[in-house]
């Protein structure tokens, strides 16, 4: 027994290694890497999903990485209406030879109830068939297991004994158990969406309720928190360029992830800019979505640009890039650092291009995969593969608009007095 318990504590100890390790390594993607995320309609939102494409697009513009979403409403781990779970893998995953996948499945496997034994069995020996159905078809493949993100028990009265929540808590434990035992690696996008919509009611609890308005299926402001989770797990950065300049000096104390030229400093202070990468878009018009921002740390642990100007002679300065007035300032606030990721910049305008590119090319894929090849799959028709191939060309094109659009581009800043 001794001797079962001193192997147990040894196995153990050799997984928390391993995940302290991968947690100091660097970005898990990397260059070629196709990346399928797949679920049920929480995932078929392609909400956090393309957050998470758009981050990895706009902070490595020169990564060439693909990425496919699978999610379907309704899923469960055997599967749903589009097909039982040995149709689902070969045809919405294994079929685009994926390097990396995400599986986030729970939310209708524990039936909207208490916990039942039976229905988790279901659950836990259907989840252990994903992972050995994936391994075996391609090994070496890189699965990021999600514990299911929450049912919102927090903004509103529980309907159910002790929280529906409660149910998918444990259901995220057997999943990170599995990521364990399979050595694969676990993103939680319950507990940080629990804490932000905690802290989000307490500031404001009827705007709150909006973040999950049916307590499934949250809008942008609760998916950019999941995103937030599974690109933390994944090693995310969280500088997209830093810059520190010594005006009375004339010169750059500090360039991260950027590089600045022709620097001038006088009464005003001008130089030119190439930033290594580009900030997350985010709209902070969106008052669930800012809500949501101000109940996490998303700004802090994914989206910091910040500019440090010291040895400025003037009180208050206006800050303008490629001619467009970015804010007012004060001499102690440019002194301190100012985050340019959370103001209206000419990078964040072009990320948002980029987001919007992101989205189009979902928006084809998915007409190619549900509105063809799914719908149609019965009728045979004759032009369905070149019209499948037609879209998958079309959303190529559009990829490709997507990774020149990300592309570092030089900018020319002002700092003067006002």
């Amino acid at each position: 027994m001794r001797l079962i318990r001193r192997a147990l504590l040894l196995v153990l100890v050799a997984l928390a290694l391993a995940s302290l390790a991968l947690a100091q390594g660097k970005f898990l993607l990397k260059d070629g890497d196709r990346v399928v995320f797949y679920g049920d309609s929480i995932t078929d939102q392609r909400l956090y999903t393309t957050f998470v494409e758009t981050y990895a697009v706009t902070r490595f513009p020169r990564l060439k990485v693909w990425f496919v979403h699978s999610g379907v409403g309704g899923d469960r781990v055997t599967g749903g209406w589009a097909g039982p779970i040995d149709v689902r893998l070969p045809r919405d995953v294994i079929a685009y030879k994926p390097t990396v996948m995400t599986i986030m499945l729970g939310m209708n496997d524990g039936s909207y109830q208490g916990w039942d034994d039976a229905v988790f069995k279901t659950y836990s020996t259907g989840y252990q068939h994903i992972i050995d159905t994936m391994k075996h078809a391609l090994p070496g493949i890189r699965i990021t297991v999600i514990q299911p993100s929450p049912y919102d028990d927090v903004t509103r009265p529980l309907n159910i004994d002790d929280g529906y929540n409660a149910v998918l808590v444990r259901y995220g434990q057997f999943v990170k158990g599995l990521g364990y035992r399979e050595q694969l690696l676990a993103a939680d996008l319950n507990a940080p969406v629990v804490s932000m919509l905690e802290k989000a009611k307490a500031e404001d609890a009827e705007l709150a309720k909006k973040i999950i308005e049916d307590r499934v299926h949250p809008g942008p402001g609760g998916h950019l928190i999941m995103a937030e989770a599974l690109l933390k797990a994944w090693n995310a950065p969280d500088t997209v360029a830093s810059v520190e300049i010594d005006a009375a000096a004339g010169r750059v104390a500090r360039a991260d992830n950027a590089k600045v030229q022709d620097l001038k400093a006088g009464s005003s202070v001008t130089w030119s800019e190439t930033d290594g990468a580009l900030p997350m878009p985010l709209d902070l018009e969106d008052k669930v979505v800012a809500l949501s921002l101000r109940s996490s740390d998303f700004i802090a642990a994914l989206d910091q640009e910040p500019l440090k100007v010291k040895g400025l002679s003037a009180a208050n300065y206006k800050l303008t890039i490629d001619g467009e007035k970015v804010g007012d300032f004060t001499k102690e606030q440019l002194e301190e650092g100012v985050n340019l990721a959370t103001l209206p910049t000419p990078m964040a305008k072009q990320a948002s291009k980029v987001h919007d590119l992101t989205l189009k090319h979902n928006d084809i894929h998915f007409a190619r995969w549900r509105d063809v090849q799914i719908t149609l799959q019965d009728y045979k028709f004759a032009a369905e593969k070149a019209a499948a191939d037609s879209l998958d060309k079309l959303e190529e094109q559009i990829v490709q608009q997507q990774r020149a659009t990300a592309q570092p581009k030089v900018r020319h800043f002002e700092l003067a007095p006002e």
